[in-house]
């Protein structure tokens, strides 16, 4: 009998080491060894949701979902629907700066001027990869598309805008640095290296072209002998998986070439003017996005990491959204519509866009097959807002989506309705205990919601 391959073995060239996805010939006998690992991740959408659009009817398994929800049909096995969890310590304070942090710690964040910054806890993010982290090439991996915020938010009764810009917090006064960068985030996982840390840097700042100059080699090209070694080594499912795993990376590499140097158009320039994208950072919103939910998966498929968070709007974001139909106009000014028709629809149209991306990403993840299950199978995926109804900023009753097995542990398919007010940390608590760590308390924790989710 061949002896198993070691589930750390990597692809490696001149200053490359490409992670591999799970093969059959790296189970063996070893504990641990036999079945994938369970990954978290964590997709924060700012300025909350229309209530009444995203709220399923039915109960249990017989829900249906709302309208804002219905990208997630093609998943509605594989997802649970959260409801009537909050965070107790964010009520009557400012509406969005102090929510974001708190969102994956649940603590009680102070007002600061950014010198004495204190959220009241660890983000759970960090729980986990304080305890995976030693197992992986990172730790974790948190990315994002917005360039942190500096200031006061004096209207928000003075706190700093800092805390809005992260829900990764390594302890209560630490914020995890979060890359906005695909290119950057994509070397992290396969060069070996990480990337320059740009706190605080604008896009077109000299310094991020200069952290771009890396060698223009594809990544594949720098470990074909080693794929070819290893591919001789395996059984013909690993070969077709390791070709397959091999087209992705290649796939990706070809989008972040295409999106960080687009075709020259004409342009008519007293009519409606284009400039061309700071270095760096894709000139189209839509792929940028995508791009990050397509790296996430890679390094969650390559066990590169297992946990990650993407954060697709800071805690006030006002990124136009006119590239969809119908919509003009910022994100956040739109989140106020007043309940006037034309402009929550709007408002409506951009929260909608946001749940079909992370259909997207759940497709991605489903597609990918890892043992006797799919990539989707072995996550327990977050999505949701620290605000529920962005027009009034409501704090009760959290939009928060599950997806994922967590490994077979989940029962999803469901509609979940806990009491009201219970503690979002619950569900924290049954998420480490899923990661392997024994937890009886996280944050403001009374519980955990094993009887709502074990299967």
């Amino acid at each position: 009998m061949a002896r198993p391959i070691s589930r750390r073995t990597a692809l490696k060239g001149a200053g490359a080491a490409l992670a591999l996805p799970y093969l059959e010939a790296m189970a063996g006998p070893r504990p641990g060894l036999d079945r994938p690992p369970v990954r978290a991740a964590f997709l924060f959408v700012p300025n909350g949701v229309v209530p009444e659009r995203w709220t399923p009817t039915g109960r249990d398994e017989a829900y249906q979902l709302g309208p804002m929800l219905q990208s997630l049909s093609p998943f509605r096995q594989d997802i649970c629907i959260l409801e009537n969890l909050w965070h107790e310590k964010t009520v009557g304070r400012n509406g969005h700066w102090p929510k974001v942090p708190a969102w994956l710690s649940g603590g009680y964040v102070t007002r600061s001027t950014g010198r004495d910054l204190d959220t009241g806890g660890t983000s759970v993010d960090q729980a986990m990869a304080a305890h995976t982290g030693t197992a992986t090439v990172l730790p974790s991996l948190e990315l994002g598309v917005d360039v942190p915020r500096t200031g006061i938010d004096g209207v928000g009764g003075g706190f700093a805008r800092i805390y809005g810009s992260y829900i990764s917090w390594r302890d209560p006064h630490t914020p995890v640095e979060r890359e906005i960068i695909p290119q950057l985030a994509f070397d992290r996982l396969f060069r070996g290296t990480p990337s320059p840390i740009l706190a605080g840097v604008q896009p077109d700042d000299p310094r991020v072209a200069m952290s771009l100059q890396h060698d223009d080699a594809s990544i594949l090209d720098l470990v074909t002998e080693s794929a070819k070694s290893l591919q001789r080594r395996v059984g013909r499912a690993d070969r077709r998986k390791i070709d397959q795993y091999l087209e992705a990376v290649r796939a990706i590499e070809r989008r972040m070439q295409a999106a960080l140097h687009p075709r020259e158009k004409w342009q008519n320039p007293d009519t409606y003017q284009v400039d061309r994208p700071p270095a760096g950072v894709p000139k189209d919103h839509r792929e940028h996005v995508r791009l990050m939910l397509d790296i996430i998966a890679l390094a969650f498929w390559t066990d590169s990491t297992r946990v990650c968070t993407f954060m697709l709007g800071d805690a006030q974001t006002g990124r136009d959204f006119s590239f969809l139909p119908g919509v003009t106009g910022g994100f956040h000014k739109l989140s106020h519509h007043r309940e006037q028709k034309e402009i929550r629809d709007q408002y409506e149209r951009i929260c909608t866009w946001h749940v079909e991306q992370f259909a997207y990403f759940l497709e991605r993840l489903k597609s990918l097959d890892e043992g006797q299950g799919t990539l989707l199978d072995n996550c327990m995926i977050q999505y949701g807002s620290s605000i529920k109804d962005g027009n009034r900023h409501t704090e009760h009753d959290l939009p928060l989506i599950l997806a994922g097995r967590a490994g077979g542990a989940f029962r999803t398919g469901r509609r979940i309705e806990m009491p009201a007010d219970t503690p979002l940390c619950n569900l924290y608590v049954s998420m480490l205990s899923r990661m392997g760590i024994a937890a009886d308390r996280f944050g403001d924790s009374n519980g955990s919601l094993d009887d709502y989710l074990l299967a």
